[in-house]
């Protein structure tokens, strides 16, 4: 069997085929990132070896294309984190950078990691639709914001008796913005005030278009996986954050896997007789900013993961042990969920510390 390593650009993609025992490279090639570089590709994996996987960096922006190419024609894909790729390059013989050095690189990850290790490639349009959306209104957001504070510091130098009755967040709402218009329509001509009137009329209109994006996401999410809407704590922008960072929750083999893809699997940090375990620094951290929305939102109503939360703090946890534990039954709980779409997930062999530790109210136990 041969992994295929694959390093992805705008323009091109760099193949190396690496034998999947010795790591022997046996042919590398270049194509053109478009559908007639996919057919080459296809028919440079086909004149090199039948049994074969594709190893491809987990940069869907410039990967999305090949992948729906090769998923298409019955190959099997499998994504390497960039954080593996670094790694394995660091331990190559061969020095410098290159397209075909990068390849390697990924490919040598695969095998190292083991290719039933890593996550398959997964196409799920509506969740990709749901992310694309979801990723450009945080983008209209992040405008606004700036728009607000720029406008803010114009205020202070052509009306700072308005500024000054303006709250924090006040021009977020409407009616603060409203009012703001009408007051800036009394004051005298200047350019200021005309860069204030058309970045106000900046945020209106992002405004507007940020609600339309609102509605859409939860009607998209709703007809793809209502029953995390039905979940308490986790609204439509947390629903497409945690289906558009999983990408097909299918591809994870189990809900370890895509804890540790969302960061909150523990990492075993022992020594001697010292028994510990430390915080997950990696994974998608933007799903884990969404696990970590839930947590706080089930603390402040759900008596009995405070409950929860408070026995773990008496085992000698700090509260940020315990939340992360509370966290970890969160992401098996959305797994769950999520692989439920389609096919029931199988029955997993409870491990010692699984038969032996209690949950949290509510939810499955947790390993750790």
């Amino acid at each position: 069997m041969i992994v295929i390593g694959v390093d992805a650009h705008k323009r091109t993609h760099t193949l190396v085929a690496l034998d999947a025992v010795t790591g022997v490279s046996r042919a590398e090639t270049t194509v053109q990132a478009n559908d007639d570089g996919a057919l080459n590709a296809l028919r440079f994996a086909a004149g090199v070896d039948q049994d074969r996987v594709w190893a491809v960096e987990d940069c869907r922006h410039v990967t999305s294309r090949l992948e729906r190419a090769l998923l298409g024609a019955g190959e099997r894909v499998i994504r390497v984190p960039p954080t593996l790729t670094g790694e394995s390059r660091k331990a190559t013989r061969t020095p410098g950078k290159s397209d075909a050095i990068d390849a390697r690189a990924v490919a040598l990850a695969a095998i190292r990691e083991g290719v039933e290790n890593l996550p398959v490639a997964f196409l799920d349009e509506q969740a990709h639709e749901i992310r694309v959306l979801c990723d450009y209104r945080d983008q209209l957001m992040h405008e606004r914001n700036r728009l607000i504070s720029r406008l803010r510091w114009l205020l202070v130098r052509i009306a700072p008796d308005i500024e000054a009755q303006i709250g924090p967040a006040a021009l977020k709402g409407p009616r603060i913005r409203a009012r703001l218009a009408r007051q800036l329509g009394q004051l005298p001509a200047s350019v200021e005030l005309r860069v204030a009137k058309a970045q106000l009329r900046r945020i209106n209109q992002i405004e507007k278009e940020q609600k339309e994006l609102f509605a859409e996401l939860t009607t998209l999410i709703q007809a793809h996986a209502p029953q995390l809407l039905e979940q308490r704590s986790i609204g439509t922008v947390t629903a497409a954050v945690i289906i558009g960072r999983t990408a097909g929750a299918q591809r994870f083999r189990s809900e370890a896997c895509f804890a540790r893809h969302a960061g909150v699997a523990p990492i075993p940090a022992s020594s001697g007789k010292t028994i510990r375990h430390r915080l997950h620094r990696g994974g998608d951290r933007q799903l884990n900013r969404a696990i970590h929305i839930i947590a706080l939102g089930r603390m402040v109503w759900d008596p009995e993961t405070r409950a929860y939360i408070e026995r773990r703090v008496s085992e000698g946890k700090t509260k940020l042990e315990a939340i992360r534990c509370l966290k970890r039954h969160i992401a098996r709980q959305i797994w769950h969920l999520l692989y439920n779409l389609d096919r029931t997930p199988p029955t997993p062999i409870p491990s010692r510390s699984q038969r032996v530790t209690v949950g949290a109210p509510g939810l499955m136990p947790c390993t750790r």
